[in-house]
């Protein structure tokens, strides 16, 4: 059973990995797209500071996503990933499929969690 569970973990952490770089290169990307930003004019409602500002909310999003998703890899590595971090019960592997960087089994979760 441990070695069940020990490949299971591998294969998230593998599937983990990949998403995290993948966001590391959007994130790579809107950091140059949002380098200048675009003057401000009087009464204009130019689309490129529309875009700039859609660009510096989607970066922060993706930031808070890889930030969450580094830190589920380290509870790969400890062994806690898919234990809920309330009841300390393992996360149903349907949820962590669903959401990989759970960290609250469903019942802690309706509940109000942290």
């Amino acid at each position: 059973m441990k070695m069940v569970i020990e490949r299971k973990q591998e294969g998230e952490a593998r599937r983990l990995r990949r998403e995290l770089e993948e966001l590391r290169e959007q994130i790579a990307a809107l950091k140059t797209a949002v380098e200048e930003k675009p003057d401000y004019g009087m009464g204009e409602g130019d689309p490129s500071i529309t875009r700039w500002e859609l660009d510096q909310a989607m970066l922060g999003g993706l930031q808070e996503r890889a930030v969450s998703l580094e830190r589920q890899l380290r509870r790969i590595n400890r062994g806690t990933y898919g234990v809920c971090e309330v009841c300390g019960k393992p996360i149903d592997a349907d949820r962590l499929t669903v959401l990989p960087d759970t960290i609250l089994c469903i019942e802690c979760a309706r509940s109000g969690g942290l």
